[in-house]
């Protein structure tokens, strides 16, 4: 997978990440086991989450540009197992609906609009494939059997997460910095840090020196990004309080 996947792919992966997910709950012991990944959540709170997530991002995509996003799906979720993997099964397929009615160009509101990653229907694409991965995995770790992620898209999430988490035109309100990403599998990433913002970009030969970096596989930098993991699970160099920074951030466009 390269760092912009096609369409196509992006909607496979959806369909793929979802039966894992679906997968991992069936496997689990109970739909109240805690999930230690989402304090206070438990495998029912996680279903529901990413269920009503499946249908809200639906109705975005379907509605086209708009200065507003639809309110989200009040109905009640069933809390039978059987019930509501049908339910979860559904919603993932009208999101997969509507992206398909869509075509990739479509656009759409979306939270991160003002930064790097595309407010349209691939961007959506894009972002719940990632939600989807990282969500599995916390429905892996609460069912007690958590799975390798496909390193190709643990590498796309990385970029995923900079391209729409980490980028944003608020200015950094601390010292410039650029912060370096190394996947061991061989992709790099950097985070300009400036009073224009967040800015991500690959990382080239001729990039800023890192004020600080991290180093791990793919999987182990998505889930640090993603707050899963944290600076002690990863090979960090350089200024460690940046990072510190960068995770208590709460830009304000």
């Amino acid at each position: 997978m390269t760092e912009s996947p096609e369409y196509s792919t992006l909607l496979q992966l959806i369909d793929e990440r979802s039966a894992a997910f679906r997968s991992a709950v069936a496997s689990a012991p109970s739909l109240d086991v805690p999930v230690p990944s989402c304090p206070e959540w438990t495998l029912f709170d996680l279903v529901q989450h990413l269920g009503t997530g499946q249908r809200w991002w639906a109705a975005i995509v379907a509605a086209g540009p708009a200065e507003a996003p639809p309110a989200k799906d009040a109905a009640e979720v069933p809390r039978e197992l059987e019930a509501l993997l049908a339910w979860y099964a559904e919603s993932n397929e009208l999101l997969l609906s509507a992206l398909r009615e869509a075509g990739p160009e479509r656009e759409c509101w979306a939270w991160w609009g003002a930064g790097v990653s595309p407010a349209n229907a691939w961007g959506v694409a894009r972002r719940r494939v990632h939600e989807l991965l990282v969500h599995t995995y916390d429905a892996q770790l609460a069912a007690g059997a958590v799975q390798p992620m496909p390193a190709d898209v643990a590498i796309d999430g990385v970029a995923e997460f900079l391209d729409t988490c980490n980028s944003t035109p608020a200015a950094w309100p601390h010292e410039a910095a650029t912060i370096h990403y190394h996947a061991t599998e061989g992709r790099s990433w950097l985070l300009a840090l400036d009073g224009t913002g967040a800015w991500p970009a690959p990382l080239t030969d001729d990039a800023a020196p890192a004020s600080a970096s991290a180093t791990g596989t793919a999987e182990q930098l998505l889930l640090f990004v993603w707050g899963r993991l944290t600076l002690r699970d990863l090979k960090i160099e350089g200024d460690q309080q940046v990072f510190e920074q960068l995770i208590a951030w709460e830009p304000e466009e």
